[in-house]
């Protein structure tokens, strides 16, 4: 195998764990079962303003670790992408109900905060093609569920506001997937270990899992 197709090997690795053993998602049970409310709505979106000032600092953890392409454009890009999303979510939380007091709301429930901690583990201990992979798992396991969550609230009796539906029915970027690949790629033709990289974006995606679960059971 050609250090050139790697990336498609371990995004291949990855799926393959994904379906042998899959990592929940609270608050889309709750959909599928019915019983999803506006709180945990409300939930998901004070989940997510938690991880993204974390998410900023560890893609300028990348930025200045990897200052080379394609690591400095993909860090760029994806900074660029969640500090556009960060005033929709805002609005989007408004349009929830939640003022400043609630956005401002800190819970001691370590769940809230793993996958903060994990993505920032990585981007401080991990090697370039460990968070460009996960970062590709990022990005390819939350924005289908997130799509899931808008498509399942949609045919509910829940009144969600347009806002919601803004954010969440966002897709991924398939240039930024592909760009992510470029970056793993380029770190293992570096020397990186392939097995770390699968290691570390599995980890991220099982706190994934710890962030759903922090929407549906932490804010109530």
């Amino acid at each position: 195998m050609t250090p050139q197709s790697q990336a498609t090997d371990l995004v291949g690795r990855l799926g393959t764990l994904r379906a042998e053993q899959p990592v929940g998602n609270a608050v889309l049970d709750k959909v599928n079962d019915g019983t999803v409310t506006e709180g945990d709505l409300r939930g998901m979106v004070l989940t997510e303003l938690q991880a993204h000032q974390a998410e900023l600092v560890a893609y300028g953890v990348g930025l200045a670790k990897y200052p080379h392409s394609p690591a400095t454009p993909f860090f760029t890009q994806i900074t660029e992408l969640v500090a556009n999303a960060t005033p929709k979510l805002v609005a989007c939380a408004r349009a929830l109900g939640l003022g400043d007091a609630d956005l401002r709301r800190r819970e001691p429930d370590p769940t809230i905060y793993a996958f903060s901690g994990c993505l920032s583990w990585i981007a401080v201990t991990g090697r370039q093609a460990s968070l460009a992979l996960a970062l590709h798992t990022d990005m390819t396991v939350y924005f289908p569920d997130c799509l899931a969550i808008a498509t399942g609230v949609r045919k509910s009796a829940l009144a969600a506001p347009d806002e919601f539906f803004d954010y969440y029915e966002g897709t991924a970027s398939e240039e930024l997937l592909a760009l992510a690949s470029e970056v793993v790629d380029d770190g293992l033709r570096r020397g990186d270990d392939p097995d770390e990289a699968v290691f570390s974006a599995r980890l991220l995606e099982a706190n994934i899992g710890q962030f759903w679960r922090a929407a549906a059971e932490s804010w109530s």
